[in-house]
């Protein structure tokens, strides 16, 4: 499978609620900043990594795809996957300037492309290529319903519906309110309408401080909180690890941590429950698999971040033994030849080879961006 052609494209998919808010941001579109690798025997590899449709930084992704990264690939055997990672990820130039941020999310695109490649050489979506499914169900819990930005009459109706109109049994509310006893008052709303055995975790998207998490804790945790997610700066181990150890409530965190030694950090203080990988940090497949590995060897359960990378994750969740749900969140479903898909509360096997990236033409045509001015 020799490389051929390597181009990046950029698509931006409305949301069909419109607009929605969490603690830090307010989204109308999905951005999909991709890229199509072509091999001498005739595939076509998709990869993308998900953001939030601002076209300036994804024309930065795009950029540093095709001028960066398609040169230090054309040519090369696509089936070589861990060593064209190490290449591009470890190059010398790259690395000088950039660790993580864009190079990361441009090498994701990449690396999800050339694991579909590898997949529909062989004739098999990703999950079984990998070794097959460990679990014969995925559930699913909704995030698309508990918007900060919705109403708290409409959040509520909206967890009613999704669980006696839809089947789930699991959902997640955005939290983050300058004054956490408005997030008290909206998740007890909630508890009240939905019932015990309703499943709810929460997500403040990195908005309080540690003292204000404390006082929030302290009043959520009667609540039966399944996790309490990305509670404070992505980055600080510290006040992680000291509300870890200071509530009932489990921390879950890791969609902006952007490479294994940095999950390896929180892992080792203490500092989270539940590790929530994204393939889009994690420049890809092949680290995400290094990441998932080691907080398995600890015993802690594995929730891949979604929003939105389910065409991907629900592959690596079907696949990991350390993973049981995965969050839903259907923006960009139907961009895809093979969408993801929910039955019951539970996600849908993926039968078509590849990881599922591969966009419609569709998609391509209406939401399709230039990638230069």
């Amino acid at each position: 499978m020799r490389i051929t052609s390597v181009e990046p494209f950029i698509l931006h998919a409305p949301i069909a609620r419109g607009a929605i808010s969490d603690s830090t941001n307010t989204i109308t579109h999905w951005g999909i900043a991709g890229v199509r690798i072509a091999t001498d025997d005739g595939l076509e590899g998709y990869g993308f990594t998900g953001t939030h449709a601002h076209l300036a930084s994804d024309r930065l992704i795009a950029a540093c795809i095709g001028d960066c990264y398609a040169p230090l690939l054309l040519g090369e055997d696509a089936a070589d996957g861990d060593r064209l990672w190490l290449k591009l990820a470890r190059y010398p130039a790259l690395q000088w300037v950039a660790r993580a941020g864009i190079a990361h999310l441009a090498l994701a695109a990449i690396d999800i492309a050339l694991w579909d490649l590898r997949a529909k050489k062989a004739g098999l979506p990703l999950w079984k290529l990998l070794g097959g499914a460990t679990s014969a169900r995925l559930e699913a819990y909704n995030t698309d319903i508990g918007w900060l930005s919705f109403a708290k009459d409409k959040l509520v109706e909206g967890c009613v519906r999704t669980i006696e109109q839809d089947g789930f049994r699991r959902i997640k509310l955005k939290v983050g309110h300058d004054d956490p006893m408005v997030d008290v008052d909206r998740i007890e709303a909630v508890r009240k309408a939905v019932g015990p055995h309703v499943t709810i975790a929460l997500d403040a998207n990195g908005k309080w401080d540690l003292p204000t998490c404390k006082r929030f804790c302290a009043r959520a945790e009667a609540l039966d909180i399944f996790w309490l997610e990305e509670p404070m700066w992505y980055d600080d181990v510290g006040s992680h690890a000291e509300l870890a150890a200071s509530t009932a409530i489990p921390i879950a965190l890791g969609e902006q941590l952007y490479s294994a030694d940095a999950f390896a950090s929180f892992m080792g203080a203490h500092a989270v429950h539940y590790a929530q990988p994204d393939v889009t940090r994690l420049a890809g497949i092949t680290e995400y698999i290094r990441v998932a590995d080691a907080a398995h060897a600890r015993r802690l359960p594995v929730v891949a971040h979604v929003g939105d990378m389910g065409q991907v994750h629900v592959h690596l969740s079907f696949w990991h033994p350390a993973t049981t749900i995965l969050e839903y969140i259907p923006w960009i479903r139907d961009c895809f030849v093979e969408p993801i898909a929910i039955d019951d509360g539970h996600y849908v096997r993926p039968q078509a080879p590849g990881a599922g990236c591969t966009p419609t033409d569709e998609a391509m045509g209406a939401y399709a961006k230039p990638l230069r001015d």
